[in-house]
């Protein structure tokens, strides 16, 4: 079938909640894609930054096949071993000590919030029930999460929104400080804020956080969906800032692309929680987490940390190139493989006009490119995505 035939036959049947561009991919090797006529892409979307690994890693589809084979799913009235070896893997490589699995990010923060919410009706007082959370960030799409998000445009006719949230600028101490009061239960904040546009916070920022938690008993939630999982070049996002949360949700790419989700917490918060107070039926299904420990693995095996920090350098220079060519470039920012280019003119053009000459990138915010490429992404694809976007900068 043709492109043009999937699209028709998906208009049919499927709920109109994505503008989708005109493509339907069918196959992925590495860093590669191929639609329906057969067209090759370059991926620097990697699925909103899920395919870390690239696509039909061997070795990845290797541990699906075999776990497949032998059991996909069973409740967690019982133990399923590839979970014990994932919340193994995550303990080890961060500050946490206890995990609870689910099956996406906002899952994950849902998770968190209402951990959040336990732990202060337990241990703080009946009065702590305000999270803070950052204009312009992305928690998710379910009630609570899309009211933690700190976006107007995605709280639109879902009022009335969930009580218990406030908003401060990102990456503004002060406004934080401002904000904490007797009811402030929590903190919660992305390290870097991916749809709000790649904004990495300065170099004090979640250390000031840290500090203010410590001094007022508030909980702090980092939220690294997008950002952990090696993205930034350190397996957390956090590491780099070397400042510790009470609580961490990851998702996106912890499974190499197989739906999964997981908030990671100390013993101290995890106590919160009892048998019953929070559940999720496919949470840490024995195929998803099967493809955690695979995703660990090679993220180690193959050194694709070190790899990430280096070519993530790379491509960052070679967005200055551009920078430096053309006025209305105004910033080039991130860390690691997520990046960003802010523009003075709207990027969505932009976007489906790469798409046409094989790349995929990303507009955000209307006038911010991001990149999020597979973390094991070469020079010359960066080389050929440069050039690219330079033949369309030309033309505006």
């Amino acid at each position: 079938m043709t492109n043009q035939e999937w699209i028709e036959r998906g208009e049919k049947v499927l709920a109109p909640t994505y503008k989708r561009f005109p493509v339907a991919f069918v196959e992925g090797k590495g860093q590669y894609l191929w639609d329906a006529n057969g067209n090759k892409y370059t991926d620097f979307l990697a699925g909103i930054a899920v395919c870390n690994l690239g696509h039909s890693h061997p070795k990845l589809v290797e541990a699906i096949v075999n776990q497949a084979k032998k059991l996909i799913h069973v409740s967690n009235f019982f133990n399923i071993p590839p979970q014990v070896e994932l919340a193994e893997l995550i303990c080890k490589n961060s500050f946490g000590e206890k995990v609870f699995f689910c099956n996406s990010g906002a899952e994950a923060n849902e998770a968190a919030i209402k951990l959040a919410r336990m732990y202060g009706k337990k241990y703080l007082g009946k009065e702590k029930i305000e999270i803070i959370t950052m204009l312009n960030s992305f928690h998710g799409r379910t009630l609570a999460t899309v009211t933690a998000t700190g976006q107007e445009k995605f709280h639109k006719g879902f009022e009335p929104l969930v009580e218990g949230f406030v908003y401060v600028p990102f990456n503004d101490i002060k406004s934080v400080e401002n904000q904490i009061s007797d009811h402030t239960l929590a903190i919660m904040v992305e390290p870097i804020q991916g749809e709000g546009g790649v904004n990495v916070p300065s170099e004090n920022y979640l250390k000031d956080l840290r500090r203010l938690c410590d001094e007022n008993d508030i909980i702090l939630i980092f939220d690294e969906v997008q950002v952990g999982m090696g993205r930034t070049g350190k397996i957390f996002a956090y590491k780099w800032w070397d400042v510790e949360p009470d609580i961490m949700t990851l998702a996106k790419s912890l499974a190499g692309g197989v739906p999964i989700g997981a908030m990671v917490t100390t013993s101290k918060f995890a106590k919160a929680f009892e048998p019953g107070t929070h559940a999720s039926t496919f949470g840490g299904n024995p195929l998803a987490t099967a493809a955690g420990v695979a995703t660990f693995n090679i993220i180690f095996e193959e050194g694709l940390l070190t790899h990430c920090f280096e070519i993530g350098d790379y491509f960052k220079r070679r967005l200055y190139y551009l920078k430096d060519k053309f006025s209305f470039i105004k910033d080039v920012r991130g860390k690691g493989l997520i990046l960003a280019m802010e523009l003075d003119v709207s990027c969505v053009d932009i976007v489906t006009k790469a798409l046409e000459k094989g790349f995929l990138v990303n507009c955000t915010m209307d006038k911010v490119l991001r990149f999020l490429p597979p973390l094991i992404i070469q020079k010359d694809d960066i080389d050929n995505l440069v050039n690219c976007l330079e033949d369309i900068f030309k033309k505006i």
